[in-house]
């Protein structure tokens, strides 16, 4: 398979990783892999867990190589808190595997499907093709067995591995890594890599005691009280410990490549450990490795589904098209964090995003932007649905903060926008119209809503000079005329440049640029109470001529 010429970052991890791959097993399947614990909101951060191997294994499928995407739940992790919003009883299932652990809401079998679910969705709509695995039902299965015996077996070996890093576990524990759980029985005492959940308790707050070889009897205590002896060759309820499971995993899909957090890649980390372990251990490689940086909301820090209220996949596309959002994704590489706007600036988003297709369609975009555009806009599989009618972002949230969402004054302005090519119905403009409106009703502030005046304001149109009347009535007598986005855009910059004695068309000056201001502010004053607002050209037609010249005739 010959390389990629493209030099985007995608294009260069599939040639890596087919490289790889071709290296271990020549023709075998390639394993692009991604993890995620469902044991809160899926946030935007862990969408990147997603985007970098879906990427990466989209762009593998393309050039006709036989890849495949998993995506392991782990659900069979402990609850490890209350979650934010929920009543203190809840501390009872502290300790219990998410999948053990109720739904309050009581809509779905567990806490952890609650979460997998909406997320599945933004999957679908996103194109992401991937196949799920549950940790729970690996393991409660009874399908690494052999794995945790060898692991039990060598449990010495492991411990010396992690010995070597234990000077690190109090930067492990900050970044979440479980280190004193992996480190249990260090600094003299016994260690086990296997965590067994209680037989009577159902929680993870047990601690191994003995283990014999020959017969797999293992002994462990519990803080509830219970002791038990069981054979691990025949028991199901419990895990390896984080550092080690993890390159246990790697050896048993026979992972190709995967990407992880920055705090998993450091010296030390979940991934330097597990790539000495899945070689001296479990007979494999570690795989071809990305590390990614943090996504943010519009400068907030690092998001933390702990924390609570982080938007998520699901909150995202209610206002962003998908290939929007992939597009966002799909241009950072993963060493670069980014922000993600929810918003005003969600319009620039979309602006440039418009801007981006607008080249690609007249052939002048970049060879890297259009392989980067091309990653947004469709899969191995296809091409993502579209909106027909791609109005810009802006001018449809002006348009439906002003009537509300009332689809028959947003069709006739839209038109008004449209006027050389008027759109036939609002479905042209869906889902984008529908995404602008959710965005207005949900990210806008009350105070920062447009409401047009129902009455002229009598007491500032009586106050003005002549300088302002003449403005006003400059602006009405060429309103007929310049009836159009366009053209209402040429008539609002032009009038200071009338008053002024100056051509329509003159370049701007300071003083000319101050005047403009001046005028603008006194035009939302007139029609929406505020001196700031939609674009003019924008409201003006939203408001309608008729009403406008209600508003604005001075007396």
């Amino acid at each position: 398979m010959a390389k990629s010429t493209e030099a985007d970052w995608v294009a260069r991890a599939a040639d890596d990783v087919i490289a790889e791959a071709e290296r271990r097993a020549p023709g075998a399947k390639i394993v692009c892999a991604s993890g995620i614990s469902p044991s809160g909101p899926i946030h935007l951060g862990n969408l990147r867990e997603i985007m970098v191997p879906h990427l990466i294994a989209d762009e593998i499928k393309s050039r006709g190589v036989d890849c495949e995407h998993i995506l392991s739940w782990d659900d069979y992790d402990r609850l490890r808190k209350v979650p934010a919003g929920q009543p203190a009883e809840f501390a009872e299932h502290i300790g219990r595997p998410l999948t053990s652990v109720p739904d309050p809401s009581g809509a779905y079998a567990s806490w952890s499907d609650h979460f997998k679910a909406p997320f599945r969705a933004a999957l679908a709509a996103l194109g992401v093709e991937v196949r799920e695995i549950s940790q729970t039902e690996q393991y409660t299965s009874g399908a690494y067995r052999e794995q945790i015996l060898l692991a039990m077996r060598e449990r010495h070996r492991i411990d010396e591995v992690l010995g070597r890093y234990r000077t690190k576990k109090a930067k492990a524990a900050e970044a979440g890594e479980g280190a004193a759980e992996d480190d249990e029985g260090g600094a003299g005492s016994a260690y086990y890599p296997y965590k067994p959940y209680c037989g009577v308790c159902t929680r993870d707050l047990t601690r191994v005691t003995a283990y014999d070889d020959a017969t797999t009897e293992l002994t462990y205590v519990c803080e509830c009280g219970h002791t038990e002896t069981v054979r691990l060759s025949e028991h199901n309820s419990g895990k390896l410990v984080w550092k080690v499971d993890w390159p246990m995993r790697w050896a048993y899909e026979g992972v190709t490549f995967e990407s992880g957090g920055v705090d998993h890649s450091s010296p030390g980390s979940s991934f330097t450990v597990g790539g000495q372990l899945v070689r001296e251990i479990f007979g494999g490689l570690p795989p071809v490795y990305l590390p990614y940086s943090f996504v943010g909301i519009s400068g907030m820090a690092k998001m933390s589904s702990s924390k609570g209220g982080v938007p998520t996949a699901e909150d995202a596309l209610r206002i962003m098209e998908p290939q929007l959002l992939r597009w966002l994704y799909a241009r950072r590489q993963p060493k670069q964090a980014f922000n993600i706007s929810f918003d005003q600036e969600i319009s620039r988003t979309y602006d440039e995003w418009d801007a981006l297709e607008r080249k690609i369609a007249d052939g002048s975009a970049a060879p890297v932007d259009a392989a980067v555009h091309g990653r947004a806009a469709r899969t191995a599989l296809g091409e993502l649905p579209v909106t027909p009618r791609k109005l810009p972002f802006r001018t449809l949230a002006s348009v439906v903060d002003i009537t509300t969402g009332d689809d028959e004054q947003t069709l006739r302005i839209l038109r008004d926008f449209t006027i050389e090519d008027p759109i036939a119905s609002l479905d042209e403009t869906r889902p984008r119209l529908d995404k602008a409106e959710t965005w207005v009703n949900t990210h806008v502030e009350d105070e920062q809503r447009t409401r047009v005046r129902t009455e002229p304001d009598k007491e500032t149109l009586d106050s003005l000079g002549d300088s302002d009347r003449e403005a006003l009535r400059l602006l009405l007598d060429g309103l007929s005329d310049h009836w159009s986005l366009d053209g209402l855009t040429t008539l609002v910059y032009a009038v200071p440049k009338l008053q002024a004695g100056l051509d329509a068309d003159a370049k701007p000056t300071p003083e000319l640029k101050a005047a403009q201001r001046s005028f603008f502010a006194l035009l939302y004053q007139l029609l929406v109470g505020r001196d700031t607002g939609p674009r003019l050209p924008t409201l003006l037609l939203a408001v309608g001529e008729q009403r406008v010249r209600e508003l604005l005739a001075a007396g």
